[in-house]
């Protein structure tokens, strides 16, 4: 069962690496990862994708990550309700016979045309993971010349407390 992790951690060279190589060290699958900064200086949020079939494993990762030192604030936001998020880019292979009819499909999906060469297109979508897969699957019979996705980044919808700038303050 894949799980939303995230993490809220000082932006310090390294951090990433040694989250990441705890997590391989565990034999943690990471499905996707994203990071960025945040509204607070100095910040950065990490939102993970893993795959794991016990929950105590779960209870385990997320104590091992509160034992990073840059590590902040870790939620499994997986059971709450949370806005989940996805970006891709896909080349597919078209001509100009094919533009429209891959226009006309692509647009159901909210995508953009990004590029048009003589040869193929570039279509950008974001959404949800399975909306993602969809568009994907709709365009394969056009031959994806090549695919790239961002991975999931997410929160859980609401007001948040402001206990992140807060701890972040102490650390200073």
């Amino acid at each position: 069962m894949q799980r939303v992790i995230t993490a809220t951690v000082q932006n310090s060279s390294g951090v990433l690496n040694r989250i990441t190589g705890m997590m391989s060290k565990r034999a943690f699958n990471i499905e996707s990862i994203t990071v960025g900064t945040t509204e607070t200086e100095g910040i950065s949020k990490m939102t993970f994708v893993v795959e794991v079939n016990d929950a105590n494993k779960i209870e385990q990762l997320t104590k091992q990550l509160n034992k990073q030192i840059d590590v902040l604030k870790v939620n499994d936001i997986t059971d709450n309700s949370i806005v989940a998020r996805e970006l891709a880019l896909i080349k597919v292979g078209s001509t100009s016979a094919l533009r429209a009819e891959i226009q006309g499909a692509i647009e159901p999906f909210r995508a953009r045309v990004l590029d048009v060469s003589r040869d193929s297109m570039i279509i950008e979508v974001t959404g949800k993971p399975d909306k993602i897969e969809a568009l994907i699957d709709l365009l394969q019979p056009y031959g994806i010349k090549e695919l790239s996705r961002t991975g999931v980044t997410a929160f859980r919808r609401g007001k948040q407390p402001r206990q992140v700038q807060d701890m972040a303050a102490m650390n200073n």
